[in-house]
């Protein structure tokens, strides 16, 4: 239970890594905001598991690229639970297509959902978190924000992992002491939005990767509970690879 009595939202987290936080913050704990944009019946489904486990959740639908879309659900959280402890930035989406194959509109797309989006809930839950005198702010980036040969493959989805790297270490200076901001940043997870491998693709990966195995969305959420914990108090700005030691 180390995360009793707090109030977290994770955005995204209708499937994937953002349903592993979700359901391992309730298990903590924690009152969780699943929040989701196309996939309700997906959202309502994470949201009755966590209560048939005895943990309190709600699901909410908003764009976070649209900034009433998160007005809307920062202000659902207030009113069901009073407060906000942690909010974990984890929508996002994933094009993979060749830097000439993707449209302005795809690009637009990807940087208004996993950038844009992660600026726009933070600084909605900011002040309350200020006004608290405390709070955690995760933002879900990634490895190919900071280095490997993903850099070379998908431009607009690299682009956009790489400046919320350079959002977390901005938000950890800007709102410090009381906020502490950092970064997860996982290697190839097994999830919805990787898709699926060729078997030559899958050993070149496994011959990258330390541990010999993908990731699972539950990797991801061990470390988002660390950082969401006291625990990690004096933790942030800070990128924390979860990738199987893939890239070193």
């Amino acid at each position: 239970m180390r995360l009793k009595g707090k109030v977290a939202i994770v955005t995204g987290s209708s499937r994937g890594i953002g349903k592993a936080i979700a359901k391992l913050f309730a298990l903590e704990g924690a009152k969780v905001v699943v929040n989701y944009n196309t996939s309700e019946k997906e959202a309502r489904a994470v949201v009755e598991e966590i209560r048939r486990e005895g943990g309190t959740a709600i699901q909410v639908k908003a764009d976070v690229s649209k900034s009433e879309d998160v007005e809307m659900m920062v202000q659902r959280a207030l009113h069901e639970f009073g407060r906000i402890d942690i909010l974990v930035n984890n929508a996002g989406v994933h094009v993979s297509k060749d830097f000439f194959d993707v449209t302005e509109d795809e690009w637009d797309k990807t940087i208004d959902v996993n950038l844009k989006g992660a600026y726009l809930c933070s600084k909605e839950v900011a002040p309350i978190m200020i006004k608290q005198k405390n709070g955690k702010i995760i933002n879900i980036s990634s490895n190919s924000g900071e280095y490997h040969q993903t850099a070379m493959r998908y431009v607009e989805y690299v682009v956009s992992k790489a400046g919320m790297n350079g959002l977390t270490r901005s938000l950890a200076l800007r709102l410090g002491p009381h906020i502490r901001v950092n970064a997860i940043l996982p290697g190839y997870i097994k999830t919805e939005m990787v898709g699926h491998f060729t078997p030559e693709d899958e050993k070149m990966l496994m011959n990258e990767t330390a541990v010999k195995r993908f990731g699972e969305p539950e990797d991801v959420a061990n470390s988002a509970l660390f950082l969401a914990s006291d625990e990690s108090d004096f933790i942030t700005g800070e990128l924390m690879f979860v990738t199987g030691g893939r890239g070193m």
